[in-house]
């Protein structure tokens, strides 16, 4: 029973961190850019109703309740990345805090379920036709939200050294990792229509 957890556990923290799928992790990094390390039960909520949102679709792509298309998820994905990074943008901009935090969490849990469905290709590629995928599911979400609370973690110890070292405020780390997004996410777009 712990081989089982652990080792899909393990699957789900590598694909997480595994930069082949860097567009997952630039998606969590963009998503939380704009909270400072003091806000850290904002950032806990918002990688929470990601994970609700993934989820969801993995739960019920994993049970073939919904078959997901892979050409559209794979579309749709840097889309989420560009929305994100835009939305920063232009909530830092024109300053919309109170407003910033709830949309914030609704685009979280809605691209979450996106996501979600990319995962779910992974997951039951990995199972097959195997029964009983219920544990093993779940052993794997748990490896995808320790992956998710491993990068932002990485992240933040960065952006704490960067600041110590050379003053370098988060703000600009909040706007180079938008910016960083929103390029991406347009190269990845154009390339997979």
């Amino acid at each position: 029973m712990f081989d089982i957890f652990f080792s899909y556990l393990k699957l789900g923290f590598q694909h997480i961190v595994d930069f082949n799928g860097f567009d997952h992790l630039l998606f969590v990094i963009t998503l939380c850019a704009v909270y400072q390390l003091s806000e850290w039960r904002k950032i806990a909520i918002v990688i929470t109703a990601f994970t609700l949102g993934h989820s969801i679709t993995l739960v019920l792509a994993s049970l073939k309740i919904i078959v997901p298309n892979r050409y559209l998820i794979e579309l749709f994905i840097p889309i989420t990345i560009l929305i994100s990074g835009a939305f920063n943008l232009i909530s830092e901009r024109f300053n919309v805090k109170s407003a910033k935090l709830y949309v914030k969490y609704a685009f979280a849990l809605f691209f979450g379920l996106i996501h979600g469905m990319s995962f779910s290709s992974f997951f039951t590629d990995l199972m097959g036709d195997s029964t009983g995928i219920i544990f093993p599911l779940f052993s794997f979400n748990v490896g995808i939200e320790v992956g998710q609370f491993f990068v932002i973690s990485v992240y933040y110890l960065l952006l704490y050294a960067f600041y110590k070292l050379f003053k370098i405020e988060n703000n600009r780390f909040a706007w180079f990792f938008s910016v960083l997004g929103i390029v991406v996410s347009l190269i990845l777009i154009f390339k997979r229509i």
